[in-house]
């Protein structure tokens, strides 16, 4: 099954059988490990509260780890921190924990029970504790024992579980489908419709917009941090190449050993790690180098500590025997060429306060000591500076904006008579679940709304947009199907279509609990 939930994810139906695999968890991650805590304190603090009672963070967490691995079972891989804040893993999993409170807590005012005989037939009926499709007493308490809960906690869990199923299921059966509903939605399988539109997208007006200065400049200051250039600097730096001081040390026979001994990983051959005798030569060149760059460390902290009151790079260059260079100025996004691979250093340098001496840093290419030359702090440009940037987006977006406006016109003018339009049509079709309408492409959005015009309201109520552009849409004609067909097929429709009735209705009951429940969020804890 989880195959083919992996490969079909996107589909609705499988994002319907998810919510109930997740909401199933859920409802018996609450009962069995919590039933919330009514008491005020507590030494965890709580969740959520709703009318009063703690939902506990015990019981979140519980709840949310259950959730995150169904989601790694359906979509096969861990799920990253971006992905958990994504999908809402954290605030599904309180979601869900409030939702099964309230369900409680109305199933007890509506007056539903849970007998024994029910209880003790729902767990008999689980496969964790049967044995060749058998209840097993024993396997049931060891498995108990095993969690570290007791069977009377179980069975309470048990019943509150299967009264929170009774509640649930009581508002799906009083969920019926009318016959007008089943008529409608037969039509909408059956009819078929054809669609006068108008369309405009921003290229079409593109040419009608002119701004004047004025409403270059507003826009430039609604629009500041898209225009603001970046913190510039420039730096002037001394290198100090470990080589040339590699060439003035040595190393004695315990140095080289004791190198060795520490990075002995390195010196692998075909049957292992290479005797000492063997790569004594090559260890020897390591340790030079490693002794050498230890050196240049040192020696590039001691002069930079020596000049460090008077930020004297100068001066701290010629202790060391270096040059100092300069860059131009560049931003932390664009570097200066010379430095572009130093990304320690550059990092450092755009934290460094100006004519404060920085350093040693030790790259690659040898041990840094810095200054600040120059800095140029983020700011935006005077309009002057950058016109066309500004002018272009602004005409862009004003362009969005003209497309729209014309569209919401032209949909008034539909709907009054649409004569002095010119329009375009779809040609007949039927609806379709992909939602791909002819001659304008893909949107759910105007598919239904078709199916919802008539002769008594033939004009769109607003505008759509398909990609970056907008539709008017208005019915030139429906082609209604023989409702004579109708009544043959009435009640196996009515049965298609009450799934999604039922769901409606307990969303609705569930929003309507919510709406009148006090309900306080732990707002940090899912935030994260």
């Amino acid at each position: 099954m989880l195959g083919i939930m992996r490969k079909y994810k996107q589909s609705i139906v499988i994002k319907i059988v998810f919510g109930i695999i997740v909401l199933s968890f859920v409802g018996t991650i609450f009962l069995v490990w919590g039933r919330g805590d009514s008491t005020p304190g507590g030494k965890l603090g709580y969740a959520a509260k709703v009318d009063g009672t703690r939902i506990s963070l015990e019981d979140f967490q519980k709840s949310y780890y259950r959730i995150k691995n169904v989601y790694e079972q359906v979509y096969g891989r861990s799920l990253t921190p971006e992905m958990e804040k994504q999908m809402g893993v954290k605030k599904m999993a309180l979601d869900n924990l409030v939702d099964a409170l309230l369900v409680r807590k109305e199933a007890g005012r509506m007056g539903i029970k849970v007998s024994k005989e029910e209880v003790a037939s729902a767990i008999a009926a689980m496969p964790e504790f049967q044995k060749n499709g058998t209840f097993d007493f024993q396997q049931y308490q060891q498995l108990l024992k095993a969690s570290r809960i007791t069977p009377n906690d179980f069975e309470a869990s048990q019943k509150e579980d299967l009264l929170v199923k009774k509640a649930r299921q009581k508002i799906r059966d009083n969920a019926q489908v009318s016959d007008d509903e089943a008529l409608k939605a037969f039509k909408k399988q059956r009819d078929k419709v054809d669609l006068q539109f108008v369309s405009y997208a921003p290229a079409d007006v593109r040419n009608e917009i002119k701004l004047s200065e004025q409403e270059l400049t507003a826009y430039l200051q609604s629009h500041q941090q898209e225009f603001k250039a970046p913190e510039q600097i420039s730096i002037s730096y001394a290198l100090l190449d470990p080589a040339k001081v590699t060439s003035k040390v040595a190393v004695t026979d315990e140095e080289i050993q004791t190198y060795y001994q520490k990075n002995i990983d390195r010196y692998q051959g075909k049957g292992g790690i290479l005797p000492f005798a063997e790569v004594k030569e090559r260890v020897k060149t390591d340790a030079l180098k490693a002794k050498g760059a230890k050196q240049a460390y040192e020696m590039a902290a001691d002069a930079a500590n020596k000049h460090l009151k008077g930020a004297d790079l100068a001066a701290a260059a010629a202790s060391l025997g270096v040059k100092v260079a300069e860059t131009p100025l560049f931003t932390a996004a664009a570097p200066a060429a010379v430095l572009a691979s130093e990304t320690e250093l550059l990092k450092r340098a755009f934290t460094l306060k100006e004519g404060e001496l920085g350093g040693p840093v030790e790259t690659a290419k040898g041990v840094y000591i810095f200054k600040i030359k120059e800095r140029k702090p983020a700011a935006v440009p005077p309009l002057a500076q950058i016109r066309e940037r500004v002018e272009s987006r602004a005409v862009t977006d004003k362009a969005k904006e003209l497309a729209k406006k014309k569209a919401e016109e032209a949909l008034a003018a539909l709907a009054k008579d649409g004569s002095a339009l010119k329009v375009g049509e779809t040609g007949s079709f039927g609806y379709a679940a992909t939602g791909d309408v002819p001659k304008i492409g893909k949107s759910p959005e105007i598919m239904e709304a078709a199916f919802a015009l008539d002769k008594g309201q033939p004009a769109a109520k607003t505008p759509f947009q398909v990609g970056d552009r907008w539709y008017a849409v208005k019915l030139k004609n429906r082609q209604e199907a023989d409702t004579a067909e109708f009544q043959k097929s009435k009640e196996q429709l009515k049965q298609t279509l009450l799934p999604k009735k039922q769901q409606e209705a307990l969303d609705n009951w569930l929003k309507e609990l919510k709406t009148k429940a006090k309900i306080e969020i732990n707002q940090p804890l899912i935030a994260d």
